[in-house]
């Protein structure tokens, strides 16, 4: 067993080897040809919908549209993310590109994860505005104040994103040699997670994700959407079918949290904690078998397939962008049905729902407000 120069022992770097060799076979099986196929959706599906956005959508933009475009770049920049990654993960093992793009690259992954959901939660938010409050958001609500709103949301992600370019750091080769699959001692790993002297403010750092970069969106959105929801069953100006369309609205997006962004910091912090425990006791590994053995190898495969599974989410937000299209406003030709004409009279505070198929669009500088 090695030990420091204070004399504390510390893990076999054998039993370290060994142990990233087990974990590189399952990246290699698993996510690499899962982040190219999510890479290439991504990128075509969010591209087509923010040049939709930009071609034809017009200005200036409906608060909707912001937040629908702010979503589409930040998919599109986390998408970008994606092929590296990939790259990085297909046999053998080993980052080329460099300290300083290893660092960048988490940091652009994370911040563009959290920008999604933030933005996930904007749109929600808005929904909730434009259907249960219209006439507060007919006369209030301006494009401004969702160009505040986002910068202010790109502001939060990056924030608590920056973290990862201290965390996130080069293994340097522990052999020479040429790094080949049977060699992985000789290669270049670009690690996400801190090293083991910084494990427990890594663990913290986690948790401050999983709570302020999960846990607040969501429970923003449930509120939002339950509220919505109470407000669509008592209104008696929806029809049955557009009833249902909000269900479906709600249903998506509390799905798109339970299926991603929820086991994926959860399993986050999960794995973390798992690493620790194996690494507090790898000293005492009397052999490589008892090693391996010590491994959680659930909690890191668990977490290794949220990994691949969770980009799934910015590949299903255009079905976000449809489902917000019909609050967009008299945007184009084909919604000149959607007619100022068809504002029902105000009915003061009483909080009544307008139909889908009304919306809250603000007034043009100039135009009255009936």
């Amino acid at each position: 067993m090695a030990a420091t120069t204070s004399g504390a022992l510390t893990c076999s770097a054998n039993f370290s080897v060994e142990i990233d060799r087990e974990f590189s076979r399952f990246q290699a099986a698993f996510l690499c040809p899962m982040l190219v196929v999510e890479f290439l959706v991504a990128v075509a599906s969010n591209g087509l919908a923010f040049y939709r956005f930009v071609t034809r959508e017009q200005r200036p933009w409906h608060p909707a549209v912001v937040f629908s475009a702010q979503l589409a770049i930040s998919d599109l920049l986390y998408a970008l993310t994606l092929l590296p990654l990939a790259a990085y993960f297909y046999p053998p093992k080993n980052w080329q590109y460099g300290e300083f793009a290893c660092r960048l690259e988490r940091f652009l992954f994370t911040c563009n994860l959290l920008g999604s959901v933030i933005f996930v939660t904007c749109i929600s938010l808005n929904r909730y505005l434009g259907i249960v409050h219209p006439f507060f958001t007919r006369s209030s609500w301006r494009p401004k104040h969702a160009w505040a709103v986002s910068a202010a949301g790109w502001a939060l992600a990056a924030l608590l994103a920056a973290p990862t370019l201290s965390f996130s750091h080069l293994k340097r080769p522990q052999r020479e040699g040429s790094c080949v699959t049977e060699r992985p001692e000789a290669c270049t790993k670009c690690l996400g997670m801190a090293d083991d002297l910084r494990l427990e403010a890594y663990r913290a750092y986690t948790l401050v994700l999983a709570v302020l970069g999960c846990g607040v969106p969501l429970l923003l959105t449930l509120t939002a959407y339950s509220a919505l929801g109470w407000a669509v069953l008592r209104s008696h100006g929806m029809t049955a079918a557009e009833k249902l369309r909000v269900a479906a609205l709600v249903a998506s997006s509390l799905a798109l949290y339970a299926s991603s962004y929820v086991p994926y910091y959860i399993t986050q912090v999960l794995n973390v904690q798992a690493r620790q425990r194996w690494r507090a006791r790898c000293p005492g590994f009397a052999s490589l078998n008892e090693a391996k053995a010590a491994v959680d190898q659930m909690t890191y495969r668990t977490h290794q397939i949220m990994r691949g599974l969770m980009p799934l989410a910015i590949c299903i937000h255009p079905l976000l962008y449809m489902a917000v299209a019909p609050s967009l406003g008299c945007c184009h030709q084909s919604c000149c049905s959607c007619s100022n004409s068809q504002m029902p009279e105000d009915t003061g505070n009483s909080g009544q729902v307008l139909p889908l198929n009304v919306t809250a669009t603000p007034p043009k500088r100039g135009a009255l407000v009936p």
